[in-house]
């Protein structure tokens, strides 16, 4: 795997939080999240972008982007993203390892915000923070569905856990213990992941929009229907080997009435993706003043 360093030389303090960033064609997009990790109000990171066998000039964008905690990894292969965020904890400097998509933005506060909240509980092993939606022109969409407490995001594992993946930050030890599974089960990695440590950790939501989400197309019905089947079979074969009959029942029920309202949502063409305004006039006003400072970094560049 090759290495470049955006920058001349690396910082000689160790950093308090490793940022993983696996990237397979993020496109235009990079741009934007990169730098939202620069504008974080807390500085002591350092960031891995790590190069899925990408087909697109993304990282050739982001050389102008020059910064001593960045670095960049290429080795030209398609490993997947649980093997590269496996690779990422193990490359990890930092106590604390945070999840990063290539497609999305980080609100400035969000590193300081989950930092404190770790800090201040040294026995929660991974903090989350809300999300707000965005599309392709960077128009806020919508809020993500959220649970808060430990309690709340795991009180029924055989629906899944409301606990936004690509917001996720901690202990890198915690990564390193529990590992993502190689290949990484169909675009649930993380439901996967949470089913087998969950009960030997603890989680919780910061209750705070921090992240902005990209969702980039209308919803591909197949790739759902697959992700449902993916994360099904996960809780089927986790509920038997601890034999908790009730909890594979639960989760059969769950399933079929995903599946019944994924269907009714495709024949009534009323997608979670469908373009509209969002309500929250305190989180559209805050993220669009995140946004127009990303640009405003951008033309400084």
């Amino acid at each position: 795997m090759t290495e470049r360093l955006s920058g001349k030389s690396q910082r000689d303090e160790l950093p308090l939080v490793t940022v993983a960033m696996p990237i397979y064609n993020a496109g235009k997009y990079l741009r934007f999240a990169v730098l939202s990790i620069v504008n974080q109000t807390f500085t002591n990171w350092e960031l891995l972008i790590i190069d899925d066998g990408s087909t697109d000039n993304a990282l050739q964008d982001i050389t102008d982007i020059k910064d001593v905690r960045i670095k960049i990894f290429s080795d030209g292969i398609n490993r997947g993203l649980a093997a590269r965020l496996n690779e990422s904890a193990d490359m990890a400097r930092g106590v604390y390892f945070a999840r990063m998509d290539g497609d999305d933005i980080s609100y400035p506060e969000r590193f300081a915000r989950q930092i404190t909240t770790l800090q201040n509980d040294p026995e929660l092993d991974l903090v989350a923070t809300r999300v707000l939606t965005i599309d392709d022109s960077n128009q806020a969409t919508g809020l993500f569905p959220f649970a808060i407490s430990h309690d709340e995001i795991c009180a029924q594992p055989w629906r899944g856990f409301y606990f936004s993946h690509p917001t996720w930050m901690g202990k890198t030890a915690w990564f390193r213990k529990y590992r993502y599974t190689v290949p990484g089960p169909f675009c649930c990695e993380d439901q996967e992941l949470l089913l087998r440590s969950y009960h030997d950790s603890r989680l919780g939501t910061l209750d705070e929009i921090l992240f902005a989400y990209r969702i980039r197309s209308k919803t591909d019905w197949q790739k759902l229907a697959r992700t449902r089947r993916t994360v099904f079979i996960a809780q089927l074969q986790h509920f038997s080997n601890l034999h908790l009959w009730h909890f594979l029942l639960l989760s059969t029920v769950a399933f079929i009435g995903k599946m019944i309202n994924d269907f009714l949502r495709k024949i009534s063409a009323c997608s979670f993706e469908s373009k509209h305004y969002i309500t929250d006039d305190a989180a559209l006003s805050k993220w669009n003043k995140i946004f127009g400072e990303l640009i405003t970094t951008l033309k400084a560049l």
